[in-house]
């Protein structure tokens, strides 16, 4: 397992839909491995292959941010089937350092995908876990948390972003 450098805001990688993983072979399981270790490197509670530079429909979300293996989800070509009701609370993203903001989520989602043996796995997530199965989604269908803000909100901070995405200067 490797640490992989998790591309910033500006990236191409991050601003395009993602491609469905067509099999899973030994790539797409070091792929998953790595994304976790990143993940907690970092330290983070959800990963997107496109934030390791990677185009494809793979997210890992762990919300004991590695304190308990158990609770890793691996998902590969994951989508939401089912979404109600409506949440707002403050969200960070690993690829936009330093920048937070509130953007409207569903208080509870059904996510489907495949783990990585290939079995169709079905979750259920309300709270924290909704808003990281649908930050994590975004990032594979090529949107950030910024493109779920209001208007205003949201050309102000990508404003910000494009000066530190020229900069390249993240106050790391």
């Amino acid at each position: 397992m490797a640490i992989r450098p998790i591309v910033k805001y500006g990236h191409p990688a991050l601003h395009a839909p993602s491609r469905p993983v067509e099999r899973i072979d030994d790539d797409v399981l070091r792929l998953l491995d790595d994304m976790v270790e990143t993940m907690y490197a970092a330290p983070g509670i959800g990963l997107a292959a496109p934030q390791v530079a990677v185009p494809l429909r793979v997210i890992v979300v762990d919300l004991s941010v590695g304190e308990d293996e158990s609770q890793v989800i691996k998902l590969i070509n994951p989508e939401v089937v089912e979404k109600e009701g409506e949440q707002r609370h403050e969200e960070g993203c690993l690829s936009v350092p330093g920048y937070g903001a509130s953007p409207v989520r569903p208080a509870q989602v059904t996510v489907k995908g495949l783990d990585p043996d290939g079995t169709e796995r079905i979750y259920t997530g309300t709270e924290l876990l909704a808003r990281a199965f649908c930050h994590e989604i975004d990032h594979i269908d090529g949107l950030l948390f910024v493109d779920r803000l209001s208007p205003l909100k949201r050309d102000l901070l990508k404003r910000k972003l494009r000066k530190k995405a020229r900069s390249q200067d993240w106050d790391e």
